[in-house]
């Protein structure tokens, strides 16, 4: 949660974040499947209950030596978010292990705290990006692709014709023309992770609507600087 506070007094626009189910059902925020690379822990997040995450430290393996961090359940971020003015991207960690019913469960904790005008639900695994539709055909839905799947021909077409609001690509594996022919398609582009300032000038001549950044600051001020140039609107 400490990560999201301070999201938000950087000013940025929205908040990306990854979803998993434990064991016993509990819908969590952790970007691994694995506790072992940021956690305390050790195993996976589907084997393990709430009770067993609760008494681990997020912030174990960062070296700047945060304060005790524990992994925040969806509700308490859900909570949290409804007072804040951001959007939130959230991806449905379903790709690698399988949580059933984890797109319901994560649709109905968002109706319950009036927020799915304000979340956009992503995922590498477009099955669930279906499903998902076939709940909620309202859902805002964004289609995550993997680097080493290289750019698709025609992106717009593939997800206007799955019913898909986005394409969420890498910025490694973009190129202009995949970009057009998202806008022919009325297809929003959000660009993951984009750490570089002359790739967020590239992305925002190009048309892109957003990118996920370790850096909001800087991305926010190569954007206004660039609208003093264009008058359009990334």
């Amino acid at each position: 949660m400490l990560a999201f506070q301070k999201a938000v007094e950087a000013g940025t626009d929205g908040i990306e974040l990854d979803v998993h189910s434990t064991r016993d059902g509990v819908l969590v925020i952790h970007h691994d499947e694995t506790l072992n690379r940021t956690t305390d822990g050790f195993g996976r997040i589907c084997e393990c209950s709430f009770g067993d995450l609760y008494s681990l430290n997020a912030a174990a393996r960062f070296r700047k030596g945060y304060p005790r961090q524990q992994i925040p359940r969806l509700e308490e971020y859900c909570e949290w978010v409804r007072e804040q003015h951001v959007q939130t991207n959230l991806e449905i960690k379903n790709d690698m292990v399988f949580y059933p019913s984890i797109e319901e469960n994560v649709w109905r904790m968002l109706e319950k705290y009036g927020i799915t005008d304000r979340v956009m639900i992503s995922s590498f695994n477009h099955i669930t990006l279906k499903k998902l539709k076939e709940i909620a055909p309202e859902a805002r839905v964004g289609a995550l692709v993997l680097p080493e799947w290289g750019v698709k021909v025609r992106p717009g077409a593939y997800c206007a014709e799955a019913g898909f609001e986005a394409y969420h690509p890498s910025w490694e594996h973009l190129d202009q023309e995949a970009v057009q022919d998202c806008r022919l398609h009325h297809i929003e582009v959000n660009v993951w992770t984009v750490n570089e300032p002359m790739k967020v000038d590239q992305l925002y001549s190009w048309g892109c609507d957003g990118v996920i950044t370790n850096y909001p600051e800087m991305v926010r001020k190569r954007i206004q600087n660039q609208a003093q140039k264009d008058d359009s609107v990334f």
